[in-house]
């Protein structure tokens, strides 16, 4: 069985993670990226990967859906102040649905996104981009910026900006949802195997009517059989190639045992 890095789990919404952790190292996945999302979130990855040290690494995030004005300071002081523990910036971004927006207008995001990718780049930390129908202002953002290392992460957004990305030297990830999602499909099917990344995303639910079920790291099988079908590359090359881009992108090289 190959050796896979799960590169986007929210460990902090998952229940029995002992079990689930023990039941992921069975598939033989190496290592797992656990991404923050807002304050609390970091303390517990931090925390996480303390506990589990060699298999968690942490990333600080700050998504879009939680941006609170009176909450913004607060976040990223305490994501400056603590990067240097992490090996990535994440989940961050930009996200144009309505209900989002609701919450945190184009120009909030645009300008706490600026903020973290200035973050980024000054401690040079990879970025992990949540760019939910905000695909071209998202990689605008990152590239103003010059941010070295990026990856947007379950990218179902257009071809056209996906050869930017890739034009760029960045990365794309897949998710269980390569199994139906047609504009993730499409994706996938585009990106050059060396700007791929895979992950579960868990615990999101994935599936349609009977067949929903929520995620788990182990579910990265699911994703590695979706892409290598759509990518006409066995499962074993697959996840050779995509542990290496994790490996490098995240500068674990020294660090999993591989």
């Amino acid at each position: 069985m190959s050796r896979l890095i799960d590169t986007h789990v929210h460990l902090d919404e998952i229940a029995n993670l002992g079990q689930v952790i023990a039941e992921a190292k069975s598939a033989q996945i190496i290592a797992i990226i656990g991404v923050g999302s807002d304050y609390e979130s970091n303390q517990k990855i931090l925390n996480l990967a303390k506990s589990y040290a060699g298999f968690i690494y942490p990333a600080l995030g700050y998504h879009p859906y939680h941006l609170k004005r009176e909450e913004i300071d607060r976040n990223l002081a305490f994501i400056e102040a603590n990067i240097d523990k992490a090996v990535a910036l994440g989940e961050v971004g930009l996200d144009y649905h309505k209900k989002v927006r609701e919450r945190a207008n184009k120009d909030v995001q645009k300008r706490v996104f600026t903020a973290l990718l200035k973050i980024a780049k000054k401690h040079h930390k990879p970025v992990i981009v949540h760019s939910r129908y905000a695909w071209l202002d998202s990689l605008t953002l990152v590239t103003s910026t010059q941010v070295g290392k990026a990856v947007f992460h379950w990218y179902a957004g257009t071809s056209s900006v996906l050869r930017e990305i890739v034009n760029q030297g960045y990365f794309i990830s897949a998710t269980p949802a390569v199994e139906y999602h047609s504009e993730h499909r499409r994706a996938v099917k585009e990106i050059p195997l060396e700007r791929l990344l895979l992950e579960t995303d868990a615990p999101v639910v994935y599936g349609r009517g009977e067949s929903e079920y929520e995620s788990r790291p182990v579910h990265l099988l699911r994703t590695l059989a979706g892409a290598a079908r759509l990518k006409s590359v066995s499962e074993a090359e697959l996840a050779e190639i995509t542990t290496r881009n994790a490996l490098n992108f995240f500068r674990l090289e020294d660090k999993v045992a591989h």
